[in-house]
């Protein structure tokens, strides 16, 4: 059977250091074509990995001979490209977030669906070889019964300066754009919600997000999530991208713990870790980096060549990590304090929340009629 043919829409970081170099190893697909706004940044990556076809023009790009696109844009575009794609007949794995709001990423679905076209989510996380071990150890009941999850990817999104050429300080461009989109939940917090539903097989039925401003966006930079699932277990999950943000020398913090009624399962990145401590001892596990992009397009060249899913995240999985995100960063802003100049990150006191009533399910009606509205967070630096 021929290789797939796969253009790659966007040629910024996400696609030069994972897509372009993940595409050029898996043998069912064939990546034939790049488009970028930025024609020079186009013609470096066709370039770089020796890609057949850079087109000058978004129009000349979806016209072109493909079976499929990678969506590397930056999340505001997402909801054109997947209408473009539908247009075209190609089907699509689009970065994360899927879009910007719930609403939209519903009307892409349905696009899809209505063309006939599959829409995969870039979860990339689920791919690498110690979360596949961990969904595997959790299925066969190695810690008994999960009951707790605590998910920690703590970072400075590459620093908070940048210098121009000229040497002037300015604030990192990637970061303003980061934040405007919704955040460290929204951005990066989707992987930890996403890969928590796929190993307890359960769906969150409820969340709660407190945030910690370090910096003066109107999304939270530092964000704590507490999901419970059907299961009845609960997962933390925190995430930062003001950690070690203006430090000399930073570093970062990621880490996956689970917790079951018969030990313990941590992952540790920076400590290059991963250990099963249960009633029968303790055992020390092969440890891979938390992201496999060429284990994601694998399982996409088979879903292209078969129609079958598998194991693919799907736009469905993207909907619900991405409202799963956006409900718990509404809060966090809804409930960061006012009234306090002095202490600008703290929250709301916990007596005028519904923290304070703990025999109640903490369901206030506020919270249900934002889940039901179309979730679009107005974000200014």
């Amino acid at each position: 059977m021929k290789p797939k043919k796969v253009g790659v829409l966007g040629c910024g970081m996400i696609a030069e250091l994972g897509h372009f170099p993940a595409l050029k190893l898996v043998p069912g697909l064939s990546l034939e074509a790049v488009y970028d706004v930025n024609w020079n940044r186009a013609l470096a990556m066709q370039h770089k990995f020796g890609i057949p076809h850079a087109y000058p023009t978004e129009s000349a790009f979806w016209e072109s001979d493909l079976d499929a696109v990678v969506v590397c844009t930056p999340a505001p575009l997402h909801i054109a490209n997947v209408m473009e794609a539908a247009a075209h007949g190609k089907h699509v794995l689009c970065e994360k977030p899927l879009a910007m709001s719930e609403g939209d990423i519903q009307r892409m679905i349905d696009r899809m669906a209505k063309a006939g076209l599959m829409l995969f989510t870039g979860f990339t996380y689920r791919f690498s070889g110690s979360a596949r071990e961990i969904q595997r150890l959790v299925r066969s009941g190695a810690v008994g019964e999960v009951r707790s999850l605590r998910l920690n990817y703590l970072w400075n999104l590459h620093g908070k300066w940048t210098w121009t050429q000229g040497g002037e300080r300015i604030a990192s461009p990637l970061r303003v754009g980061r934040m405007l989109e919704g955040g460290p939940m929204v951005d990066c917090g989707v992987h930890q919600i996403d890969l928590a539903r796929w190993w307890l097989q359960s769906e969150v039925e409820w969340q709660r997000g407190i945030g910690v401003w370090v910096e003066d966006y109107q999304a939270p930079d530092h964000v704590y999530l507490h999901m419970g699932h059907a299961c009845g277990a609960h997962t933390l999950v925190e995430m930062s991208f003001s950690y070690n943000a203006t430090s000399r020398e930073p570093r970062s913090h990621f880490q996956y713990e689970l917790i079951g009624t018969d030990g313990v399962l941590r992952y540790n990145r920076e400590e290059h870790s991963f250990e099963l401590r249960n009633s029968h001892g303790t055992h020390w596990l092969p440890w891979h980096p938390e992201k496999n992009f060429a284990g994601m397009h694998t399982e996409f060249a088979h879903a292209l060549a078969t129609g079958e899913v598998r194991d693919m995240p799907t736009a469905m999985d993207g909907l619900m990590a991405t409202r799963i995100a956006r409900l718990a960063t509404e809060e966090a802003m809804r409930s960061r304090e006012q009234t306090s100049v002095e202490h600008p990150s703290t929250q709301i006191r916990a007596v005028d929340t519904a923290w304070s009533d703990l025999g109640s399910p903490l369901d206030t009606g506020e919270h249900e009629e934002s889940e039901q509205k179309d979730l679009e967070i107005p974000l200014e630096p």
